[in-house]
């Protein structure tokens, strides 16, 4: 595809003119040397850009691909609310405010220029919650952390770990429906990147590959959309993790 044509797949709008040298860049290389690279699908880049975009508080942007994720279908509703969820744990949740409100109004949008009703939004009821059980929580965030990050779960010695990570991330974000594991991951993977942390960025990069719901050859593209999408010196982190975790193999 030309860039202006994979422009119109991806954004599901018209491209529109381009004026300035930025613009012309733009297009040329987001649309015409990354996202029409074959190592991951265009849903496996959307996840990708969602979390840099929102990470990045750029209005527009967030705007424009929530618009095209949902008006693709690509992701669906419920889908694109999980991704909400779980970039609020791991890009903070007033950043994740910004995007749940983004994806109401984009919603409302594209039912808007359809020219029907928008649906009501589920009703969420207790069961949503997962176990009601605390211990039971904690021994599925256990196993779920383990499954996870292919290493042992943490010690159940402060607050961070037994009701932050145990019991609510892994005892119950992680193990959500309607994201899969490895979706989960490429909404992770960025937001640990720009967060300039070095063990996360170790542990999920290293974590990914090694359970296999990333080969290193997607991990490559992962690290290219993410460099594209929140700049490239960010993304000698992710890229350096993936070459620490090839070199333990070889």
């Amino acid at each position: 595809m030309s860039p202006d044509e994979l422009y119109r797949t991806v954004m599901t709008v018209e491209p529109p003119a381009v004026e300035t040298p930025f613009e012309a860049a733009s297009r040329e290389f987001l649309f015409g040397r990354v996202w029409n690279r074959p190592g991951l699908s265009i849903r496996d880049r959307r996840l990708v850009s969602l979390a840099c975009v929102a990470a990045a508080d750029a209005p527009k942007p967030i705007d424009d691909h929530v618009y095209a994720a949902l008006r693709s279908g690509d992701l669906t509703i419920e889908q694109m609310n999980e991704v909400t969820l779980h970039f609020a744990v791991y890009c903070g949740w007033p950043k994740a405010s910004h995007l749940e409100m983004t994806v109401r109004t984009q919603w409302h949008r594209i039912h808007a220029e359809r020219g029907e009703q928008t649906p009501p939004w589920p009703t969420r009821t207790p069961e949503d919650l997962g176990p009601a059980d605390p211990g039971q929580r904690i021994l599925d965030g256990q196993q779920e952390f383990a499954d996870v990050n292919v290493v042992p779960a943490p010690p159940s010695d402060s607050p961070y770990f037994y009701a932050g990570i145990l019991n609510f991330v892994f005892g119950h974000v992680w193990r959500r429906p309607d994201l899969s594991r490895r979706d989960r991951r490429l909404v992770t993977i960025p937001c640990v990147g720009l967060s300039d942390s070095p063990a996360p960025i170790l542990s999920h990069v290293g974590s990914a590959l090694e359970s296999g719901d990333v080969t290193y050859d997607e991990m490559q593209e992962i690290c290219l959309q993410f460099s594209a999408y929140y700049g490239f010196a960010k993304g000698e982190a992710l890229q350096d993790a993936a070459e620490r975790w090839r070199m333990g193999k070889a």
